[in-house]
This record gives C-alpha cells, structure tokens and sequence, in this order.
C-alpha cells in the first residue's frame, strides 16, 4: 500500500482529463523512480505558470500575459476572427498552423439543457470585436454537436447585420473514414456538403 501522501498525489492526477487512476498510477510511479530530476522541474513548471496564468482580455485565451501571444502578435491576419467555444479549440487549430488570423474564445456554448444562454457566453465582446471595423471574416469553428451549430446559427443571426462575411468550418467525412463506420449525422452532413468534383 501507498502512503497517503502518495494516494493523494494519485488521486489528483487522476482527476486531470484523459487520466484514469490506472494512468495516474503509472505516472507517479514515473515521478517517483525520476523524482532526482522531474519532480523538482515539474514544481518549478506549477508554481510559475500558477502565478502567471492569465486570461486575455482581447481574446479569452489563457496565456501567462495579457494580451496573449496571439493577440500580441503582429504577423497575424487582424481581418480574420476565428470564434470557437474554448481555449482548447484555440490550442487545437493554432497547433496546426492552418489559421493565420486571431480567435475569439466564447467560454462555451448554447445550452438549454445546462441552463447557458448568450448572456453567459462572451458574445459581447466578439460583437464589439466586429463593430470596430478592422474584421473582414468571421470563421464560427464550433463543435459538430447539436449545442455547437445550435450556437454557430445563433451567432451568425447576431453577425448578419454587420458588414462581415460569416463562414464556417466544414463537416462531413474524416480523411481516411470508411462509410460504412460512419455515424448517420456525418454520413448527412458530408451529403448536404458536397462539392463538384476537380
């Protein structure tokens, strides 16, 4: 048995996303037979994004300075506003390096269910993003779910009488998908999206 200190650190690790108490183990496991070398960088790394961490107030990111790099950036596409539900679909499409423009973070999305409505969300902001002038395009990235384009149609409703071109991103098959291992929402979606072939 593990002593409680150790169970505790487990169990908190636990609680992290994409961990369970079988993958927490492991990883204390690691951080104890490497406890020379990671468990001091580990701290260090804690500590100063704990004192630092930010939310931007441009964008809604989390980053350790406000405005957040992204925002900061000059090389970045100012005329193209990428809206997406939370800071990790910010981390999402920017790890690819296929948008070049900035994003706006909602904080979530419409819910009838949960109890959230544009009030909750960071709609606000975004609209007043647009009203400035500088935003030529308006990419709505939400989650292929119901509450997702439930929120997309919602703010495209709310962005039309601005004079800003409204896209979003495409739905539909998955590069190597099978159809026959598809689901019936995406089999509809990738047919009521398709295109002439080049």
């Amino acid at each position: 048995m593990a002593s409680q200190e150790i169970e505790a650190l487990s169990g908190a690790l636990a609680r992290l996303p994409g961990l369970g108490p079988r993958s927490a183990r492991r990883a204390v496991l690691w951080l104890v037979k490497n406890r020379e070398q990671a468990l001091p960088a580990l701290l260090e790394a804690l500590d100063a994004v704990s004192e630092t961490l930010v939310e931007c107030q441009t964008c809604g990111n989390v980053d350790t300075t406000d405005p957040c790099g992204i925002c900061a950036d000059p090389r970045r596409d100012t005329k193209s506003l990428c809206v997406v539900e939370d800071v990790a679909d910010v981390w999402a499409l920017d790890r690819a390096r296929l948008f070049r423009g900035r994003y706006h973070v909602l904080g979530g999305k419409l819910s009838a269910l949960d109890g959230v409505g544009p009030e909750d969300l960071n709609i606000a902001a975004l609209l007043s993003r647009v009203e400035d002038g500088t935003v030529d395009e308006v990419v709505l990235a939400m989650n292929a779910t119901l509450e997702g384009q439930t929120t997309a149609h919602y703010l495209a409703e709310r962005l039309e009488p601005h004079s800003v071109r409204i896209t979003q991103l495409a739905h539909g098959l998955p590069v190597g998908g099978e159809l026959d291992y598809l689901d019936e929402g995406t089999l509809a979606q990738a047919l009521r999206a398709r295109r002439p072939v080049e």
